[in-house]
């Protein structure tokens, strides 16, 4: 029986920490400079939570910026809580690291692109994009950011 390893997988695992590590110092010491995240995640995940309006109204995934007002941002080891303003109302809501699809800080260019795995079966690493590449509306944004888009990071050349 032959061992391989699972890069893909492995990959994936380092990505979340990262945004973990990420969200953890935001937590604690707020969005520094002009920082600010576009967060795409799959609203039908089993541990996702959000208002019954929201997930009716995106029914297989949502994006979230992060940027001018967020309140109770809560970061644990399998995701995270945070309160966004949706249109004068505030809705709390909670992601599983599990559930993200892309993560994006465009005012570095920073970019991380989810695979969504077909068949959640070990011996079938298929992978398909699910989630179109995020446009940011940077209509406030210095003009020399307006033309540069994020880098997104796919895996798909560490797969089989």
């Amino acid at each position: 029986m032959s061992r391989e390893i699972d890069y893909g997988n492995l990959m994936h695992d380092a990505m979340r920490g990262l945004i973990r590590k990420v969200l953890l110092d935001v937590a604690d010491r707020g969005l520094p400079g002009d920082h600010h995240f576009f967060i795409t995640f799959d609203t039908s995940h089993p541990d996702a939570e959000l208002a019954d309006w929201l997930s009716d109204r995106y029914p297989g995934e949502m994006t979230v910026v992060m940027q001018h007002w967020y309140d109770g941002l809560d970061v644990t080891e399998d995701g995270f809580s945070i309160t966004l303003n949706f249109g004068d109302a505030p809705e709390p809501l909670y992601i599983p690291y599990d559930a993200i699809r892309t993560f994006v800080d465009p005012s570095v260019e920073f970019g991380l692109r989810f695979e969504q795995q077909e068949n959640e079966d070990a011996d079938s690493p298929e992978t398909q994009d699910v989630v179109p590449e995020p446009k940011a509306d940077l209509s406030d944004t210095p003009k020399e950011t307006k033309s540069k888009d994020a880098e997104i990071v796919s895996l798909d050349s560490f797969r089989k």
